[in-house]
């Protein structure tokens, strides 16, 4: 079934909308390693954090499951998408591979998502994308590997290079289900009940591998160390399930209904900007000269990938996920 994408991105308000959702996407999900590694070095296993921001987000969002529970079952496979790759698949891949590989490779490879929801409308639902966006994306990637440092890394393990790649595939999918039948009106599923049932899908898939039940739950009830200071664990953790997952999904897929699935992406890469940004200030992790110029270069790679739709009614090639919408009768033949 092909994915069509919102109609929401018309015009600079909608444009405008979507982009502040995008960026407030981008701070919330950038904050949530700040959190979650004064939660490691404490003596959590990274998987068990990740189950408990999800479970967490699961339970918060649980009423928004009930009220939309007809979604269940009008569209199940879209939930049942949307748990396993954007909320699960990208979390456990993620945090698997940078047990092999160093989390700046990690973190690279995974935002090769915006190029791969590029390979996708392309070539997959073959529809035009703007030269624009695509020169976005391959600023984007190349700032990337300057925030990073890619080339601080050299021998990476195999397993680990493709746990990565397949927490960048798995983002395609956040990005692609996110947009799912925005163009449908009234008939669109709520982004809201599709956030809450993705969120108990991936809650149920990640308990199955991460086993809670082994976890040092003594952890939370003490203080975690952040840059010098004792901060409480418990406190960490509610900023990684309120902020870093409920505010950033939600703001997310509101994001790609007014956007589309590249532009959204490509502003997304600003997410490690962001996060390197508040180690250096939280955590005391300093960046060099070429982590701040590749942190400029992603700046402009977002901004020229997001000015890159056509106006309303243009017959250029566009940077959307689906087909385009039709115009009116008289529009057409104008």
């Amino acid at each position: 079934m092909p994915v069509h994408t919102s109609q929401g991105s018309q015009g600079n308000h909608g444009r405008g909308v979507g982009l502040g959702l995008a960026l407030a996407s981008a701070v919330a999900f950038g904050g949530s390693g700040v959190a979650a590694k004064p939660l490691i070095q404490a003596g959590l296993n990274p998987l068990h954090v990740v189950w408990l921001r999800v479970a967490g987000a699961a339970l918060v969002m649980l009423p928004l499951a009930v009220r939309h529970r007809a979604l269940a079952r009008g569209r199940p496979t879209l939930l049942a998408g949307f748990g396993l790759l954007a909320v699960a698949g990208v979390q456990a891949c993620y945090f698997a591979a940078i047990s092999r590989i160093p989390v700046g490779v990690a973190l690279l490879i995974e935002y090769l998502a915006p190029a791969l929801v590029l390979g996708w409308v392309r070539f997959v639902q073959r529809r035009p994308v703007t030269r624009a966006a695509a020169v976005g994306v391959v600023l984007a990637a190349g700032g990337l590997a300057c925030v990073v440092e890619v080339w601080s890394g050299l021998g990476f393990d195999p397993l680990g290079l493709l746990l990565a790649l397949g927490a960048a595939c798995c983002q395609v999918g956040y990005f692609v289900l996110s947009d799912h039948g925005g163009d449908a009106g009234e008939q669109a599923p709520d982004p809201l009940g599709v956030i809450a049932h993705g969120l108990l899908v991936g809650a149920a898939v990640l308990t199955t591998v991460t086993r809670p039940w082994r976890m040092d739950w003594s952890v939370l009830a003490g203080t975690a160390r952040m840059n010098g200071t004792q901060v409480p664990a418990f406190a960490l953790l509610a900023w990684i399930v309120l902020v870093a997952t409920v505010l950033a999904y939600v703001t997310g897929v509101l994001s790609v209904r007014r956007l589309s699935p590249p532009v959204a992406g490509v502003v997304a890469c600003l997410e490690a900007v962001i996060a390197t940004i508040l180690a250096w200030v939280m955590l005391g992790e300093h960046l060099s000269a070429p982590q701040i110029l590749g942190g400029a270069v992603v700046l402009a790679g977002a901004f020229i990938a997001q000015s890159s739709a056509p106006a309303k009614g243009s017959a250029e090639p566009v940077a959307r996920g689906g087909t385009e919408r039709e115009l009116p009768a008289h529009e057409t033949a104008a």
